[in-house]
């Protein structure tokens, strides 16, 4: 029997596991199928308070498990296959064989960005490919770069690299923007945007770094390379929330839906923190701030039931 299960062990998961563990709480946090989320797959991390020479991804959450380790955090590699949310206490099952059991649950399992699937845009992730323009436009002052996608977040990406970069580029399939209008509005009177009409992103070209992109034009099959410096994917994000589908609270999107403020969901005992309840920021520091808002609201629960 456990008091805290913290699934998922990115900034949101480890700083619940602080706290929980720091109120003598003993969590168990389950690592699951990406250990450390997405820091693990950033580079350099210069937008986190405290660091100001900046600091690797892969570095800032090993230092944050060591931490959570040092209060009393226990560790289990595994992935959650198969939770039940109406017994008490909850179940938690993992890698189908072993079932757990605890008081309270912290969702923190996150977001993955959505990506083409290609080999080079995942070699080259957080080598010049990125699916964050808050995280990472800062890396390409001055130089040009290339945004894929039309929607409302490609275009939002777009403009706000614009801030950065000499020109960005934005790469649609269609011959049209699927964004509002008012987003397109403001991305077409924008000087440093261009429009590559009617393409898809065949390759990022580059070894070690991105020096280009080849697109091919869905139209004329006509293949096209242009040089850049920074390819940014910005075709949405998917909450990894499948495992609570028909059991918690979600909205379209399937994100888990919590009270203002709070980290609480519909399901007393269950609380929700990071990018798996937010899809408006998704930054480190707000995943992080959602985590201890979790482990308070479960040490609340807990000491009502007493």
């Amino acid at each position: 029997m456990h008091d805290v299960i913290i699934l998922g062990s990115g900034p949101a998961g480890l700083t619940a596991a602080v706290y929980t563990a720091r109120a003598n709480l003993s969590p168990l946090l389950i690592d699951g199928s990406q250990p450390g989320g997405q820091l693990t797959i950033t580079t350099d991390v210069e937008n986190f308070p405290g660091f100001p020479k900046g600091i690797m991804g892969p570095q800032l959450i090993q230092d944050m498990r060591a931490q959570a380790e040092r209060f009393g955090t226990q560790f289990r590699q595994g992935h959650v296959t198969s939770v039940d949310l109406q017994v008490r206490p909850f179940k938690v099952t993992v890698d189908d064989e072993a079932t757990l059991e605890t008081r309270t649950l912290i969702i923190a399992t996150g977001a993955s960005a959505n990506l083409l699937g290609l080999p080079s845009e995942s070699r080259l992730m957080g080598h010049g490919v990125s699916t964050c323009a808050t995280c990472d436009g800062f890396f390409f002052r001055g130089k040009e770069i290339a945004v894929i996608g039309g929607g409302d977040s490609a275009v939002e990406e777009a403009t706000f690299l614009t801030k950065f970069a000499s020109k960005v580029t934005l790469v649609h399939r269609r011959d049209k923007l699927r964004a509002s209008k008012i987003m397109q509005d403001r991305a077409i009177n924008n000087e440093k945007i261009a429009f590559q009409w009617n393409s898809a992103l065949e390759e990022v070209l580059g070894d070690e770094v991105v020096k280009g992109i080849r697109v091919r034009n869905v139209q004329t099959n006509q293949v096209e390379e242009i040089p850049l410096s920074g390819v940014f994917v910005a075709i949405g994000h998917t909450p990894n929330t499948s495992l609570f589908t028909g059991l918690i609270d979600m909205d379209e999107q399937g994100y888990i839906r919590t009270q203002p403020n709070r980290s609480t969901t519909n399901i007393p005992g269950v609380f929700a923190s990071g990018d798996v309840q937010d899809s408006h920021y998704r930054q480190a520091i707000t995943a992080a701030g959602s985590g201890c808002m979790a482990a308070i609201d479960a040490e609340r629960y807990l000491e009502s039931l007493h």
